[in-house]
């Protein structure tokens, strides 16, 4: 790993980690083996013997990890305020509100869910901030949670509320951004709450969790970004989401759930520690990097 492989964001001055994060530090020492259900083995997923291993702890509530050009992996904790680049803290970006979801577009520029802001926004390679998604019927959003960037540069993002505050909108739903940034359309709104997210590469296929009712989605994606037929993918809701580049999907429900596209559970990981979010990674992008509330954990896999 490069001593630029993992980063944080979140929300206070730049400080040395040694000398005022002394409860934040690099751990690879705690590790447990990968697991899989008893029948049917890993179907391939988890590289033989290979192992979860505990990359950092002493966060609050990581989330949503994303990888940038050069391999860096970034990943927000919503409560404390650091940017973590190997053993130095550097800062990405002070006041995030809340930050959670995270991707990169094809312009590299780091998009984010501000919780707590209402908002999804843009961070350029200088730290410029601006808004994508600020309002939908001229009211600002509940609490911005995740989001996936289809091959047009439109984004989709889940807009649940999980106790935090009062409802700016009249529900829970997932809107999606048109790739001219000049437009919000409200994509789903028959969920519960509405949660993890995520897309095929051709950008025909998007799967939504909704948590609040424990189901995962399947949609068909339309021309214009907005969605068709939806069928129930698996009967299993999700906090974070993502796909290798088989199909197979990767849901974060109590332990690290992983779904070939037909729907059937194929493998199981289990984390020490509950997981939220989850990206593929590393020098040939198979290392899956796992958020898991107070800590980083990674593991080896075949795919990516």
């Amino acid at each position: 790993m490069n001593s630029r492989m993992i980063a944080a964001l979140t929300g206070l001055a730049c400080v040395a980690l040694s000398a005022a994060t002394p409860h934040v530090r690099a751990q690879s020492s705690a590790s447990m083996p990968a697991s899989v259900p008893p029948r049917g083995g890993a179907h391939g997923i988890v590289a033989p013997g290979a192992k979860v291993v505990q990359l950092a702890k002493g966060f609050q509530f990581t989330e949503g990890p994303a990888v940038d050009r050069e391999g860096n992996v970034f990943f927000s904790d919503q409560n404390t305020g650091y940017v973590f680049y190997s053993e130095e803290v550097s800062l990405v970006r002070k006041d995030t509100g809340g930050a959670n979801g995270l991707a990169f577009d094809a312009g590299g520029n780091l998009l984010a869910c501000e919780g707590a802001g209402g908002r999804i926004v843009s961070i350029d390679a200088k730290g410029g901030v601006t808004v994508v998604a600020g309002a939908y019927g001229g009211k600002p959003f509940n609490r911005p949670n995740d989001l996936w960037i289809d091959p047009k540069g439109g984004v989709y993002f889940s807009d649940p509320l999980y106790g935090r505050g009062r409802r700016r909108q009249d529900g829970e739903h997932v809107y999606y951004v048109t790739p001219d940034r000049k437009k919000v359309i409200r994509v789903v709104d028959d969920m519960v709450r509405p949660n993890g997210l995520a897309g095929t590469p051709d950008g025909k296929t998007l799967y939504v969790a909704d948590a609040g009712a424990g189901k995962t989605y399947r949609y068909a994606v339309n021309a214009d970004g907005t969605l068709g037929e939806k069928t129930l993918f698996v009967a299993k809701g999700s906090d974070g989401m993502k796909l290798d580049h088989k199909g197979n999907v990767y849901l974060t429900a109590g332990a690290v759930l992983v779904y070939d596209p037909a729907g059937k559970q194929i493998a199981k990981i289990d984390v020490p520690r509950r997981p939220t979010n989850l990206c593929f990674a590393g020098p040939d992008g198979r290392t899956l990097f796992i958020t898991a509330r107070s800590a980083i954990y990674a593991v080896k896999t075949t795919v990516g």
